[in-house]
């Protein structure tokens, strides 16, 4: 059994952001040289999140939209008033969602339904630059 660690940077576009890194952690998962194993993929930040899903228009719009249902940006949050930067739902939507995804992959290749992407989240009000840490598990 083997481990290797590694990393995929990019920048997003702020809030609501969805950005497809499927084809990139299984191009880090095909230079590993591992056949079979599990992937972890896992962000660094308190306001992005990974998710799985199928990255069309409609959920693209359904999203977000649940999002706000459930962690509206126009509540009043305690956050606010540490750090004055009227980002509070996007550290609850990012707790929600979570910052981890764990997928399965078997001759080089992940597992994933076959219109399921692997997709990084941003919740934050402000653009980011990101990296997506990967372990890399297997054999």
């Amino acid at each position: 059994m083997a481990v290797i660690s590694s990393t995929i940077n990019f920048s997003d576009r702020g809030e609501n952001d969805m950005v497809n890194v499927t084809e990139e952690v299984e191009a880090h998962i095909r230079a590993s040289g591992m056949n079979n194993g599990i992937c972890n993929i896992f962000i660094a930040g308190a306001t992005g999140g990974l998710i799985a899903i199928e990255l069309e228009p409609g959920l693209r719009k359904d999203f977000p939209a649940m999002l706000e249902r459930i962690a509206s940006k126009n509540m009043n949050y305690e956050h606010h008033k540490t750090w004055g930067d009227y980002n509070g739902h996007s550290h609850v939507r990012a707790s929600l969602i979570g910052p981890s995804l764990t997928v399965p992959f078997r001759k080089g290749k992940l597992i994933h339904g076959t219109w399921q992407q692997l997709v990084f989240y941003e919740f934050d009000t402000q653009s980011r630059n990101r990296t997506l840490y990967l372990t890399i598990i297997g054999e």
